[in-house]
């Protein structure tokens, strides 16, 4: 009842306003509303209105969904193989002096394109002897620019095949940025790396495309002329076409996914995505027990979990997961967010043995500055009702202790572990005769001294990392100058792992401590997707389609979501990948704010300002540059 509907029909009633319509389906504690009535929306600020309009309530009438849902079938895909001659490797150096191309669509050649092309510079005698074609040739030839509008033209709405596609698409789209035309973004098959991946050194020596035009008998003999070469490669790829649909590949989006050749237990579980519905949601594997093994999301529920009985999926613990599995159960999500979250909660309340990521999220630690009369920083794995301060969470004890031991450098709290009361007398250790420790333990400090240092620590954890950031840099600075290069290092690393855990937490907290928000992002078809998130948490989603008055709906939508009684710390209704989520959706374009209780805020001088710096001091000096490719023949 709830989510988009795709290939069906729908009709409408009215329904009041008070009325709770959800799917009693399993929703991990997220309500989803059903959609409501159609008719214009108004834009650009819906939530301003203030007339409520009548809702109704969707019923859906499923329609039986068909293959072609599942991509394009390759014999209606229409197909431009073209070859290029060049008078070098290079497109950055060298030019293109022929342009050779067939149009071809289920087996039927539509057309041909065929020139030849002033390259603009004398054409190497090496080239010559290899092609044949000569400067005196291409002398009255069109230029690159005069050809590329009908050579665009001819390829638009196309799927591009080339023999090494990098090296002819590369030739391409330099010639449409030095002359200002934007690059192709058609779709692209490579005929050579298709043929390394279906064909075995048993099946031909090499994947050149004289051997593979000769393998496969080709009507036209490839003689590095373009027109030639690329007649002979489409001969390659209707072969390569018709050995790959033997392993199930019946649609270019398959095509292009293709690995290798999918497993018995692949073809053997393909019934097992049958009655999938095409809508976004969470799928769950499952054994004969019903034990989860695998959990998984996707926006289209039936395509995504299709491909995993065909040869584009290769990864060997999937693979062996499928052999498992005995069913796959779907949940349907009203909207992708929706499908986010509770794919991490199934995950996390599931454990399913073959999910690598989002597992264990129990597992996490903090560091804390007790609460105590003489705080410490702690590791530590629970957060409490308590009144100290939490930084986190990290993923493992090393990198909390590398965050413990950056502020230990900026501020003079104990390390040791004992409690210490103002009655405690012992020795102090070697850290207060260098001056890291004012020592309460001989009572050298009182608790209002000795405070003064935790409210900096606190300050550090919560709100200012700079001071921090200023003590390690100034020792880094100390050891360059003293060439101890490693040990400037190790503190560069504790250091980058506090600013980006006091970032990532301070930025988790701005949205965990507002009670309630609600955003929208525009939907397909001209509606929009509605999340109600409370305390970090999403407590409701649904799908508002186009012209439902929203004020209604979304009062509707607040009353039947989730009630969320926040507990203690950072994190105090979902765990930290949850509420990231919800913060990437919430800063991806076109999303607008409805209503918001309390404030949305980060600190002025908090962690985010030094993380730029941070992350900019692990990047390479200098990106790696793609090798140009050489054509194969």
């Amino acid at each position: 009842m709830n989510g988009r509907p795709v290939g069906r029909t729908a009709r409408h009633a009215p329904v009041h306003p008070e009325h709770t319509l959800y799917n009693d389906q399993e929703r991990n504690g997220i309500r989803s509303r059903p959609e409501i009535g159609p008719a214009g929306f108004p834009v650009p600020a819906p939530w301003e209105l203030s007339d409520p309009a009548r809702m109704v309530m969707l019923v859906e009438i499923g329609v039986q969904g068909t293959l072609d849902e599942l991509g394009t079938p390759l014999d209606q895909v229409t197909f431009v193989v073209f070859d290029l001659e060049t008078t070098g490797g290079s497109s950055a150096e060298h030019a293109i002096t022929e342009i050779g191309a067939v149009k071809v669509r289920g087996g039927e050649v539509l057309g041909e394109f065929a020139t030849l092309v002033d390259p603009g510079r004398p054409i190497p005698p090496f080239i010559t002897v290899l092609t044949g074609i000569t400067d005196v040739m291409v002398t009255a030839a069109p230029r690159i620019e005069q050809v590329l509008p009908s050579f665009l033209e001819f390829i638009r709405g196309t799927t591009l095949v080339a023999h090494n596609a990098p090296f002819d698409v590369g030739f391409i789209k330099a010639g449409c940025q030095a002359h200002g035309y934007p690059p192709p973004a058609n779709p692209v098959v490579d005929t050579a790396d298709l043929a390394r991946r279906v064909l075995t050194r048993d099946d031909v020596p090499n994947c050149k495309l004289s051997t593979l035009a000769r393998v496969f008998r080709s009507t036209t003999e490839p003689c590095h002329r373009a027109l030639a070469d690329a007649k002979a490669t489409v001969d390659v790829l209707h072969a390569l076409i018709e050995r790959v649909g033997a392993y199930g590949v019946q649609t270019l989006e398959e095509l292009k996914g293709f690995v290798r050749a999918p497993t018995p237990e692949q073809k053997r579980k393909r019934h097992l995505a049958t009655g999938i519905p095409s809508a976004p949601g969470v799928y769950v594997f499952e054994d004969e027990r019903g034990e989860a093994l695998y959990v998984g999301k996707s926006g289209d529920l039936r395509q995504r979990v299709r491909s995993y009985f065909t040869a584009s999926e290769t990864r060997p613990r999937i693979r062996e997961m499928i052999g498992i599995a005995e069913r796959v159960r779907p949940i349907v999500c009203a909207t992708g967010l929706e499908a986010e979250v509770r794919e991490l909660r199934l995950i996390g309340a599931t454990k399913p043995r073959y999910n690598r990521r989002s597992r264990f999220p129990e597992k996490v630690v903090w560091l804390k500055l007790t609460d105590e009369p003489f705080p410490r920083l702690s590791i530590v794995r629970e957060v409490k009702a308590d009144q100290a301060s939490y930084l986190g969470p990290f993923t493992s004890a090393r990198a909390a202790e590398d965050a413990r031991s950056a502020l230990h450098e900026a501020v003079p709290i104990r390390q040791c572990t004992e409690r210490i009361t103002v009655r405690t007398r012992r020795a102090a250790c070697a850290l207060a005769e260098m001056g890291r420790c004012g020592a309460p333990c001989e009572g050298r400090q009182s608790v209002e001294e000795y405070g003064r240092h935790v409210e900096r620590a606190r300050s550090a954890i919560e709100h200012d990392p700079g001071p921090v950031f200023a003590a390690i840099e100034a020792r880094m600075q100390r050891l360059a100058a003293e060439q101890r290069y490693e040990e400037a290092a190790v503190d560069r690393d504790r250091l980058a792992v506090y600013v980006r855990t006091a970032a990532r937490m301070q930025r988790l907290r701005s949205l965990t401590s507002i009670p309630q928000l609600i955003a929208a992002s525009p939907a397909f078809e001209g509606g929009w997707d509605i999340h109600v998130v409370r305390h970090g948490r999403l407590a409701a989603a649904g799908v508002m389609p186009k012209g439902a008055h929203p004020v209604p709906y979304v009062d509707a939508l607040v009353a039947t979501a989730e009630t969320v009684e926040p507990g203690p710390g950072p994190l105090p209704a979902a765990g930290a990948e949850e509420t990231e989520c919800i913060l990437r959706w919430l800063d991806s374009p076109g999303v607008r704010l409805v209503r918001v209780e309390g404030t949305w805020s980060l600190p002025a001088g908090g962690a985010a300002r030094f993380k730029e710096r941070i992350d900019r001091a692990y990047q390479p000096l200098q990106p790696r540059q793609p090798r140009e490719g050489r054509p194969l023949r």
